[in-house]
């Protein structure tokens, strides 16, 4: 029987395959995002009851119900609402330098912004309340957003480092609004609504969280920086779970291109786990070099996952490199 020449369409419906086969494989990179993704709700919702509390220490339930009999009884009472973002500080210290340039602390007024919408800024250092970031969204509603249609919950990290673009604004856009995070009554999904309504408060004062900074303690600042850290590290966990599986697929495409047959590209995703028939990849429907033997490029591609090592695969490899050193110094005696 004559071997089947590999043609583009054969090549993506392959790709795609193999692209569901490396989301889907239990690496470390895939165990510590589902890990961090698990803890989301908790870590969310304790740094909620310490905002909490020191919003009610300052407005007050009987200032809030003050405040609402107010704006109910005048038309021209517009004095409270509901929020979801604060500016928090406490009185601390920070550096400076004297005239001969030796370090001194002096009182200062710490504060930072904290934002618990759902596409809240997530920079501990940012504190600007204007600041919006979907990357923590699209990694929490990962699977949500990726069953939509022209939907990519990923493409943040597919265009890492990219120019803007029509292709990122695209998906960027139905993501966020199948999320309901443009503020739109519109496309306001049950995902945006939920999150937003659990997390906010009754605040008095006006629109700009800025305008009404609140004392913590230090404690409870450093509590909920430690909180924006661990979202931080979530979103950094699907990134690097995404930017294996990317690199992973980039080999498997230049090895793709330069497969002239059918069996060949059926061999590589063999050699990778993936199981599948020329009869499933042409019932679905160029020519190149072959630079890959498949299944040499399936134990790079491999290699390309798991690369955290463990302590004692450290010392192992540290332990062979003396080794090594130690006979190329005997070599030389």
């Amino acid at each position: 029987m004559a071997r089947i020449r590999l043609n583009n369409e054969y090549r993506n419906k392959i790709a795609n395959r193999m692209r569901v086969h490396l989301e889907q494989e239990d690496t470390q990179e895939k165990r510590k995002y589902d890990k961090l993704k698990g803890e989301q709700i908790d870590i969310n919702d304790m740094a909620w009851s310490v905002a909490e509390k020191i919003v009610r220490r300052h407005y007050t339930e009987d200032d809030v119900e003050k405040a609402y009999y107010l704006q109910n009884k005048f038309e021209n009472v517009s004095t409270i609402a509901k929020d979801s973002c604060f500016h928090f500080h406490y009185q601390g210290e920070k550096e400076e330098r004297d005239y001969d340039n030796n370090v001194k602390m002096v009182p200062s007024t710490i504060e930072k912004h904290f934002d618990f919408r759902l596409n809240g800024d997530i920079d501990e250092d940012s504190n600007y309340s204007s600041n919006r970031d979907s990357a923590y969204a699209f990694a929490l509603y990962r699977d949500e957003i990726n069953a939509q249609e022209d939907c990519n919950a990923d493409i943040l990290i597919e265009q890492k480092d990219k120019d803007d673009n029509p292709h990122k604004r695209k998906y960027v856009e139905n993501n966020e609004k199948y999320l309901g995070l443009h503020g739109s009554r519109d496309d306001n999904t049950k995902y945006g609504k939920e999150w937003n309504e659990k997390y906010q408060l009754d605040l008095i004062g006006r629109d700009y969280c800025r305008d009404r900074s609140i004392a913590c303690s230090e404690d409870e600042f450093k509590f909920l920086i430690i909180w924006k850290q661990q979202k931080s590290q979530f979103v950094m966990a699907h990134e690097k779970w995404v930017e294996s599986v990317l690199q992973q697929m980039k080999e498997i495409k230049i090895g793709l291109k330069g497969y002239k047959y059918l069996d060949e590209a059926i061999e590589l995703a063999t050699e990778l786990g993936l199981e599948i028939t020329d009869a499933e990849i042409i019932r679905t429907n160029s020519t190149g070099l072959v630079i890959y033997n498949p299944k040499n490029l399936a134990e790079r591609i491999k290699g390309m996952k798991n690369t955290e090592k463990t302590r004692e695969q450290k010392i192992a490899e540290r332990v062979a490199y003396m080794q090594q050193q130690q006979k190329n110094v005997d070599n030389l005696n």
